[in-house]
């Protein structure tokens, strides 16, 4: 019965990684599956990120080899999202989550109705007067949030990644992934340092994430922006419905 969960394990993996590099909500489906393994909800949240950090590690590589990943513009917004996963990170150790989720379930319902209104947006981009002051209090906010607790904070930094710093959707992917790898490595520190990370289990998740990643960037690179944003759609309303029940 163990090895069958573990394998459930990796083959969630798999599908994780690779609807994380080409939308998000990825640890939807995960975070039931290291629960069903015995782990209390904290401990799952904290051995989440060893699949999630592996998973981007490969995603960036991939994007960088495929010349979209502008690592000047990354680090910029890594920054502010790095500092609010550290603040977000030690909040959840202590937090009830139930009233954020369904919070967060009908935002999510809420940005789709953009994806489906303004397509162009997400697959050519826009011109915008950068502030950095907003990217900085933005990518803080999401940063908390996904040091909180992950879930869908892909979604968040796809909106942003799009509407405020006016990217098409491919590079925005790029961007997402690295600004992801660079505050899980802190947040994953922390949750290690607080006992809330399963090792054995975060490795063999993080092998199928890795092969999930993998695949997932070369489907981004080759199939081109529309066929992400119809990923990314599906998914936002998954994860929408998800939350709010």
């Amino acid at each position: 019965m163990d090895l069958l969960l573990y394998l459930l394990l990796f083959l969630s993996g798999i599908g994780a990684g690779f609807v994380n590099v080409l939308a998000g909500g990825g640890s939807m489906i995960t975070l039931p599956v290291l629960t069903l393994l015995g782990l209390d909800i904290s401990v799952a949240n904290g051995t989440n990120r060893v699949g999630i950090l592996l998973q981007n590690v490969i995603a960036t590589r991939n994007f960088r080899k495929g010349n979209v990943l502008s690592l000047k513009e990354g680090f910029l917004l890594a920054l502010p999202a790095t500092i609010g996963a550290i603040f977000g990170t030690f909040t959840v150790l202590n937090i009830d989550k139930n009233i954020l989720e369904k919070i967060i379930g009908f935002i999510f319902l809420f940005m789709s109705i953009f994806i489906l209104y303004k397509p162009k947006v997400w697959e050519e981009g826009r011109k915008v007067k950068k502030n950095y002051l907003v990217s900085f209090i933005v990518f803080f906010l999401i940063g908390f949030y996904g040091g909180f607790i992950q879930a869908g904070v892909g979604f968040f930094l796809i909106a942003s990644l799009v509407f405020i710093e006016g990217n098409n959707i491919i590079k925005t992917n790029a961007l997402k992934v690295f600004i992801v790898l660079c505050y899980t490595s802190f947040s994953f520190v922390i949750f290690l340092l607080n006992g809330k990370v399963d090792i054995l289990k975060g490795l063999v998740l993080a092998l199928g994430t890795m092969l999930g990643a993998k695949i997932g960037t070369n489907a981004a690179l080759k199939s081109g922006a529309k066929f992400v944003r119809f990923i990314v759609f599906i998914m936002i309303i998954i994860s929408g419905i998800k939350y709010i029940t």
